[in-house]
């Protein structure tokens, strides 16, 4: 049976000043780096790779499907244990899991075989993926979980950057194996770290709303608005910005005339700030917001999904030289959600569902987001051009705005 009250010891501390909360928020901020890190590398280094497996730029989007699928396929058994069984000893497995992944790129010789590693990658950031925010919401009342995870998710910028300049700089210089072997290394030693240092919270310890059949139920989730348009919204959201994500450096490259080294190291600059700034700057505004509004998460995320419209208009079709500022504004408004719509996600549901829920997110948003939006793109990009394959994600765009807008009337009323 599950146990919901027992509270795993801290055996030890750097500093007693530094609270539990933060030593854990700290440690899963690092693996959320590292997650985000290694999910890029390819993204920065299309060119070699596909020079050496001779791949169509379908079959090179086809390597973040793979990611994702199995993603998707370990997400649901891995919400089902997380609302089971302890967190902790899950999420050091999955990170010993994609950092032996990681390191094995440096033996990989054929398109296959890193297919393959792609889905073994997805099926340890899976673990990760859905036990840290609700180990975090068991650390931090509702209102306040808007703020942790800006910080938390501020790992997805600047991943992504560190990601691209990895594969763009160190893979120009020592080959596309080489950022493997530098971004696997740290793995282990932050999972060592984690189950050295981190604890996991009282499962619920910090839930003020109150646990109703549709907060608290799986069957619940599925008949819950406030958590179905968070979801669907963010679906729609990341189909756009995964399939932009995989393709800008390339995109810049081909349509911008810089190298690609240039490119992977303009598109991580420009995340690393946009992602850095806009994240902590959406938290803030929903934290004040949120005061005089209880729908604020959500109206935050569907305007941020909106200003982005125009900017990337002007980023696909517009002249070359208005490229990386457009880049510059999309980017900005599209991390502007980042903390507040994934408060949202958890805060529509309460703890005995939490991990579950988190899971059915998850694969919503990538079955429905960004599985398949880096292959749909390259699949319009052979037969067309990479401008327009881009240019479809525009649509998604306006959809996830109008599910968010539209989501903002059931959001749940958060205690003072």
């Amino acid at each position: 049976m599950p146990n919901f009250t027992q509270r795993p010891t801290l055996t030890w501390n750097l500093d007693p000043r530094i609270s539990p909360a933060t030593g854990t928020v700290v440690l899963l901020l690092a693996l959320n780096l590292l997650n985000y890190i290694d999910r890029y590398i390819l993204a920065g280094e299309v060119l070699p790779i596909q020079h050496e497996f001779h791949a169509s730029d379908q079959q090179m989007g086809a390597l973040g499907t793979a990611f994702f699928v199995f993603y998707m396929i370990a997400a649901p058994l891995t919400g089902w244990l997380g609302d089971r069984y302890r967190r902790k000893p899950m999420i050091i497995t999955g990170a010993i899991l994609w950092s032996l992944a990681t390191l094995a790129a440096l033996w990989i010789h054929s398109y296959t075989t890193l297919y393959l590693r792609q889905a073994l990658v997805g099926i340890g950031e899976a673990t990760f993926g859905i036990f840290a925010p609700a180990v975090l919401s068991d650390f931090y009342p509702e209102r306040e979980r808007n703020r942790v995870l800006s910080v938390f998710y501020i790992a997805i910028p600047v991943g992504a950057a560190l990601g691209y300049l990895a594969g763009g700089q160190i893979g120009s210089h020592w080959g596309w194996r080489a950022p493997f072997l530098v971004c696997a290394l740290p793995g282990f030693l932050v999972a060592a770290l984690y189950g050295w240092i981190g604890r996991e919270p009282v499962r619920g310890a910090s839930d003020h709303v109150e646990a109703n059949l549709k907060r608290a139920t799986v069957l619940g989730i599925i008949r819950n608005p406030a958590f179905l348009t968070a979801t669907f919204g963010l679906a729609m959201l990341t189909f756009a910005m995964g399939g932009i994500s995989w393709w800008m450096p390339e995109f810049l490259r081909r349509f911008a005339g810089m190298s690609m080294s240039t490119a992977s190291l303009t598109v991580g600059a420009t995340t690393v700030v946009d992602g850095i700034v806009a994240t902590l700057v959406g938290g803030w505004i929903a934290h004040v917001w949120l005061r005089r509004n209880h729908r604020a998460l959500y109206l935050l995320s569907a305007w941020s999904v909106a200003l982005t419209l125009p900017c990337g208009v002007m980023l696909f079709f517009g002249p070359h030289k208005w490229a990386v500022p457009s880049l510059f504004a999309a980017e900005f408004f599209l991390f502007l959600n980042t903390g507040p719509l994934n408060a949202a996600i958890v805060n529509s549901v309460s703890a005995p569902v939490r991990a579950t829920a988190i899971s059915i997110n998850l694969f919503c948003i990538h079955f429905f987001g960004d599985t398949f939006s880096p292959q749909v793109i390259g699949a319009i990009s052979d037969r067309s051009n990479l401008s327009i394959g881009l240019g479809a994600t525009l649509v998604f765009l306006v959809i996830s705005s109008a599910i968010l807008f539209s989501g903002a009337r059931f959001a749940p009323k958060l205690e003072a």
